[in-house]
C-alpha cells in the first residue's frame, strides 16, 4: 500500500510536468544571412511563415526566431553559434547560407573556398546534432535571376548546393532545396529572361513574392516528419 502511495504521489507531480513539456511549442531559429535578417520584418519569409501556421491552425505549436546577419558567410555562422543558437536552446535550426560564399568572390575578392565551406558546414551540423538540436539544411538560391543559366556565379552556386545535398542525404537531414526550387519557378515563369525583379529586387534579396515563396518552402521542411 505505501508502495502505491508513492507511485501514485509520483505521477500526480510529474505527469502535470509532461503536459507542460508537451505543450511547449517547438522553438525554431532561422540561422543565416541578410536574407533570414530581413526575414523578421514586415513580409519577409519568417513573418510570412508565421502567418501561414497560424492560417493552419498550427501557430501556437511553433516558436520562430529569425537569427540572420547582413554579410555573414558560413564561418560567421559558426564562430556565432554560441550565443546566437545554442544559448536559446532551440529544438530545430534552418541553416541557410552560402550565397555571400559565393557573391563575394566576385564582389569583394573574398568569399569561401569550396573545401572549407563544407568543413565549417560540417562542423555547424555537428554542433548542433551534439545539443540534440535538428538540424534542417538550405541550398542557396540564386545570385541573378535569368531562366537559361546564364548568371555569371550559377557554375559555383550549383557546387554549393550539390554539397549541402551530399551532407542531408549522409547525415539523414531535411532538406530545403531552394535553388532547385528557385532554378525550377524560373523557368516557368521568367520567360523575358530577365535577371532580376521575379524573386529578387536585386539578383539576391527578396521580393514580397520571393519571402511567400521561401515561406512555403520552409514550412514544407519544417512539416516534414
Amino acid at each position: 500500500m505505501k508502495k502505491f502511495l508513492r507511485y501514485a504521489r509520483f505521477f500526480v507531480f510529474v505527469l502535470p510536468l509532461l503536459a507542460m513539456q508537451q505543450d511547449k511549442p517547438l522553438r525554431v531559429i532561422f540561422f543565416g544571412d541578410s536574407i533570414t535578417q530581413a526575414g523578421v520584418g514586415e513580409k519577409g519569409y519568417i513573418t510570412q511563415l508565421r502567418k501561414m501556421l497560424q492560417d493552419k491552425g498550427l501557430g501556437d505549436q511553433y516558436e520562430l526566431i529569425g537569427a540572420g546577419i547582413g554579410g555573414n558567410k558560413i564561418y560567421d555562422l559558426y564562430l556565432r553559434m554560441e550565443d546566437d543558437v545554442l544559448a536559446k536552446k532551440p529544438d530545430v535550426v534552418f541553416v541557410y547560407v552560402g550565397i555571400n560564399d559565393v557573391w563575394h568572390k566576385r564582389t569583394h575578392g573574398t568569399g569561401t573556398d569550396l573545401d572549407k565551406y563544407v568543413k565549417f558546414y560540417e562542423a555547424i551540423i555537428k554542433k548542433l546534432k551534439d545539443n540534440n538540436i535538428r538540424p534542417i539544411l538550405c541550398t542557396p538560391s540564386v545570385i541573378g535571376e535569368r531562366a537559361d543559366y546564364s548568371n555569371e556565379q550559377d557554375g559555383d552556386l550549383n557546387l554549393y548546393a550539390a554539397k549541402i545535398r551530399d551532407l542531408a542525404q549522409k547525415n539523414g537531414l531535411t532538406l530545403v532545396d531552394l535553388r532547385k526550387d528557385f532554378q525550377e519557378y524560373l523557368e516557368k515563369n521568367n520567360p523575358k529572361n530577365e535577371e532580376k525583379g521575379i524573386l529578387t529586387s536585386d539578383r539576391v534579396h527578396l521580393t514580397e513574392a520571393g519571402n511567400t515563396f521561401v515561406a512555403e518552402k520552409m514550412m514544407e521542411g519544417l512539416l516534414k516528419k
